[in-house]
């Protein structure tokens, strides 16, 4: 039976209107997969060398030291990242299949994700190297495979976070509250860490903890799923109190108030809207990565300044205008004013990025020519990479579910095609050469002001950029709606 639903998912791929686009998708998914497995086989020998001969310390050791860390952020990505499939199997509740059996099949399916044996190419590696410099067969196997089991605690705790975001936001601030407190000398959270995995080579029958929890939380996932494993599920009505908003001061600004008074409504109710927004408030924090040696050099100072500043814009504003998909093919014979809505969509990118520029003031306690690195990429996000997001959006035919709590931001579905990835080339790429070529010319201070300076032209030049978008959205909408209407 199981192959019979591998069978039909296969079938599914193939036949979908979405091939071209999935295809695409799972090119770029391999390559994505290769990439990190070597990074994974090369992290194994890394390791284990750089402690061995560069510390001196038992590699081992070193491991279990910052382990739960590095556990931590791999639930974080399991968050928005890993996908349950319960979405490709619930049709198959009208077939004459037991629910149990899909239950199963869509747990096993889990397995086969990356994230779930990709780690065995750091674990197989290092733990041959072990057995190659004489550490004990019995401790270095019950260590891996407690290594390993914590991995799959990880997958069946995700299914059972899924849709919780505040404890995910909690869980997030205190173990980067812990991360820097460990960064100051304050309190060592790695050396509880140490003890705790160090314990399963140690004394080898520890290593059955993970395994009992991870089991116990496997039932307590399957017992999840099979009680929501509905098709109606979510469909009920629930009695909610009426209420409506309205933010006075956006009615005088015509049209675009009204829009935008949308998009925050849209923002306040939508789960998946508020998965995007939460998405745009972490890259806040990819400016931490200052602190690891890999970017210290100048160059990856630009990326974070791009990316700490347009989290929001990548999150929310690539899945324009897809947000209104439900409705879209009503809204455009009310003949709306493109422009207009375009613009409204723009103004909360641009609120976004603002924001973001003024809670970026905090890295200037870590360095002030790091935050105008930050302004500067601010600014490009402004004036330039915001209408580059809108005109993706022209070629972003893939529907949201609104009440779907996404939890990647192509709200678990495939957002991309050949066109929308082309645009990455401006976006990401442009920038990168422009400041690359200045910086080598004249330093890096003009280098950074370039990159302002297009932010700045960018922003003047608006209302030409906002007519060429204008009609590219013209030309794409007959197909959008058409795509908008097959979900």
């Amino acid at each position: 039976m199981y192959f019979r639903l591998l069978k039909l998912e296969i079938k599914n791929f193939f036949r979908n209107p979405q091939f071209g686009a999935n295809l695409a998708m799972k090119i770029l998914m391999g390559f994505a997969m290769a990439y990190f497995s070597l990074v994974f086989i090369g992290c194994a020998f890394g390791l284990f060398f750089f402690a061995r001969e560069e510390m001196n310390v038992d590699p081992v050791l070193l491991l279990s030291k910052y382990f739960l860390y590095y556990w931590v952020i791999d639930l974080m990505a399991r968050y928005f990242i890993q996908q349950m499939p319960t979405q490709n199997i619930k049709p198959f509740l009208t077939q004459n299949i037991t629910k149990k059996k899909l239950v199963n099949y869509t747990i096993l399916k889990t397995f086969f994700h990356f994230f779930n044996w990709g780690y065995l190419l750091f674990l197989i590696p290092f733990g041959i190297l072990m057995l190659v410099y004489d550490y004990s067969v019995l401790s270095t196997f019950c260590f891996l495979i407690g290594i390993l089991f914590m991995f799959y605690f990880s997958n069946f705790l995700n299914i059972l976070l899924n849709g919780k975001a505040n404890f995910v936001i909690i869980v997030f601030g205190l173990i980067s509250i812990f991360a820097a407190l460990e960064y100051f000398g304050i309190i060592k959270l790695s050396d509880y860490s140490e003890q705790i995995f160090y314990s399963f080579f140690n004394s080898p029958g520890l290593f059955l903890i993970p395994v009992a929890l991870t089991f116990l939380l496997a039932y307590i996932a399957y017992r999840n799923i099979y009680k929501n494993f509905y098709l109606d599920q979510g469909l009920e009505a629930k009695k909610v109190e009426g209420k409506t908003e309205n933010i006075e001061f956006l009615n005088r600004f015509g049209q675009t108030g009204i829009f935008l008074n949308n998009d925050i409504r849209l923002l306040k109710r939508s789960k998946a809207a508020q998965s995007a927004a939460l998405g745009g408030v972490l890259f806040l924090f990819y400016g931490l990565l200052f602190f690891n040696s890999a970017y210290q050099n100048d160059f990856m100072k630009f990326f974070a300044g791009i990316f700490v500043t347009g989290g929001f814009m990548m999150m929310f504003g690539q899945r324009v205008p897809a947000w209104d998909s439900s409705y879209y093919p009503l809204m455009i014979t009310q003949n709306v004013p493109y422009k207009e809505y375009l613009k409204a969509k723009w103004a909360l990118l641009v609120m976004a990025i603002a924001v973001s520029m003024i809670l970026g003031l905090a890295y200037a306690l870590i360095s002030w020519e790091f935050y105008f690195i930050i302004f500067a990429g601010g600014l490009y996000n402004l004036g330039a990479n915001s209408y580059f997001t809108l005109w993706a959006g022209a070629y972003n035919k893939q529907g949201i579910d609104l009440n779907a709590r996404a939890k990647s931001f192509g709200g678990g579905k495939n957002s991309f095609n050949l066109k929308t990835i082309l645009m990455l080339i401006p976006q990401i790429l442009l920038p990168g050469l422009v400041f690359a070529i200045v910086k080598y010319f004249f330093g890096m201070v003009p280098a950074v002001a370039a990159i302002g300076f297009l932010g700045l032209l960018g922003f003047l030049l608006r209302e030409k950029i906002f007519d060429f978008i204008v009609k590219i959205y013209k030309s794409e909408k007959y197909s959008t709606i058409q795509a908008f209407k097959q979900v």
